[in-house]
């Protein structure tokens, strides 16, 4: 029986912001599944800015989208058929092949879906996936977090960030502190996410509305902005402070290089730790995470909210929405 299914492939590299004529939404026939493969329905597929920099053909840790191939990232499926004794049919896993309806890989590349009661498969995609982990790692071991830290998160409403304020709370923070781009993220921080400040980056300088919710300074910046964000984190980070470097949204789109923090001689005298990091090198913490953050997620102590677009005709405008901030939590398109 041959397959067909409909596919995202780039059709163009952008040139600044992506626009909805970089991708095409073509359909394709389904390759046969060979020994040890499987074949997977798309239930949920991930959009994340990291996507951003590999529709770029330039070198980096991972390497670039193709133009006239599909898209890549994270999916979460139902095994449909199966010639692995390892994964049976109606298995739902979690995989690296999304932007497409029907996938075909090896079962070794697919692992397990986690199945929390009362929370979406898609959660495997967020909170308990590569976001979930990436928060996980980056706060515990790259920052090096110690109960009593305060704790300065931007890009707070995010899948990541919203995800770090929370485990700092849970872990003994003595403040968390977070940034987002409209009002209503600012009251979700707070109100329901238990952040003891947030502010809007957009209603004044950055700087100086850290430096009111965390007069006394901070010691741990988990980063997913860059820019005058990194600057006004590294004026108010205490002595020995740390820095998680994760991401670096606001400057994806340029088209010419961004000027850096000038203030970095501060990391000097201050002793600061300014980590980059990947989240696939730290794959070691994945046990402690999924008991850790699965237990909470299950008892209703940390909350992850999505934003769900509908249909692979919507993927390129939940990817395009995703980095101009429409999504509050984890931006997923249901397939």
């Amino acid at each position: 029986m041959t397959r067909t299914s409909r596919q995202v492939n780039l059709a163009s590299r952008p040139n600044g912001a992506p626009v909805r004529e970089n991708f095409a939404v073509v359909e394709a026939e389904v390759s046969a599944p060979g020994e040890g493969d499987i074949v997977v329905a798309n239930r949920f597929m991930s959009v994340d800015p990291y996507m951003r920099g590999r529709m770029n053909d330039v070198r980096s840790y991972i390497p670039p989208f193709q133009i006239g191939q599909p898209l890549d990232g994270g999916a979460v499926g139902e095994v449909i058929e199966s010639n692995s004794p390892d994964i049976a049919v109606g298995d739902h896993v979690v995989h690296g092949l999304g932007w497409r309806e029907i996938a075909v890989l090896p079962a070794a590349h697919a692992q397990p879906a986690a199945q929390v009661e009362g929370v979406s498969l898609s959660a495997n995609l967020g909170v308990l996936g590569m976001p979930g982990m990436t928060a996980y790692a980056g706060l515990v071991e790259v920052a090096s977090f110690q109960e009593g830290d305060a704790v300065f998160v931007s890009g707070a409403a995010g899948a990541v960030g919203s995800l770090v304020g929370q485990l700092a709370k849970k872990k003994g923070a003595s403040l968390v502190v977070g940034s987002a781009g409209t009002d209503a993220k600012v009251a979700w921080l707070t109100e329901e996410l238990g952040f003891d400040a947030a502010f809007n980056y957009k209603n004044g300088s950055v700087g100086k509305q850290l430096g009111s919710a965390a007069p006394d300074g901070i010691d741990v910046y988990f980063d997913n902005v860059g820019g005058d964000h990194l600057q006004a984190a590294i004026h108010a980070l205490k002595p020995h402070g740390r820095v998680a470097l994760c991401g670096a949204i606001s400057m994806y789109n340029n088209t010419e290089p961004a000027p850096g923090p000038n203030n970095l001689t501060l990391a000097i005298g201050k002793r600061l730790n300014l980590r980059g990091f990947i989240v696939s090198d730290h794959a070691h913490m994945r046990g402690d995470f999924v008991r850790e953050v699965g237990g909470w997620l299950a008892d209703g102590t940390i909350t992850a909210q999505e934003t769900v677009m509908q249909g692979i005709d919507s993927a390129a405008e939940a990817f395009i929405g995703l980095l101009d901030g429409a999504n509050t939590g984890k931006m997923v398109v249901e397939l």
